[in-house]
């Protein structure tokens, strides 16, 4: 599996490194239990009762990745289980913290925008967007003054004949020949 890294960092959680890959988010158990602020162990539980139910395809949402990462001032190669979102979200329903909460809320509402409206919005998104716009107006007459104020302030271009030595030009002939 490859994939790229991507930051998530939540309200009062601190930033996690999080795979991207395959259409999906893949997280550690570690790094699900730093989410949902629980012990790993909280974590392995509910992901054990999935698989042990049926409720998730234990080959469809579980991955063994292979990773390099700094012990003790060495590089260690080591395999780590990955879940993906499938994993996420349903752990995200099932355990009592209250960040799990906030998932919740949060996830609810992703839901909910869906249905009602057919999509969801990213308020800092759109903010930053209508920031931009209101930049590049401003920007946009910064330019208009400053071109107003050159044309005002300096004289008018004149266009003058050329002058140089090229074959088209009379000035090239050397002097005294006609």
């Amino acid at each position: 599996m490859t994939g790229e890294m991507v930051i998530y960092s939540p309200i009062g959680c601190p930033a996690l490194n999080v795979r991207l890959a395959d259409e999906t988010i893949w997280l550690t158990m570690q790094q699900l239990a730093t989410v949902f602020g629980v012990d790993r162990s909280v974590i392995g539980k509910h992901i054990r009762n999935f698989y042990k139910t049926g409720e998730l395809d234990r080959e469809a949402t579980w991955a063994k990745i292979a990773q390099v990462q700094i012990e003790g001032g060495r590089q260690v190669r080591r395999t780590l289980e990955y879940y993906n979102l499938d994993v996420v979200i349903s752990v995200g329903y099932r355990v009592n913290s209250k960040r799990a909460t906030q998932f919740r809320i949060w996830a609810t509402n992703i839901i909910k925008a869906y249905l009602l409206r057919g999509r969801a919005e990213n308020r800092e998104l759109d903010e930053l967007k209508k920031n931009l716009a209101s930049h590049e107006q401003c920007l946009t007459r910064v330019e208009q003054g400053v071109e107003t104020i050159v044309r005002t302030l300096l004289p008018p271009i004149q266009k003058h004949p050329r002058i140089g030595f090229g074959d088209d030009n009379a000035s090239s002939k050397p002097y005294g020949k006609k």
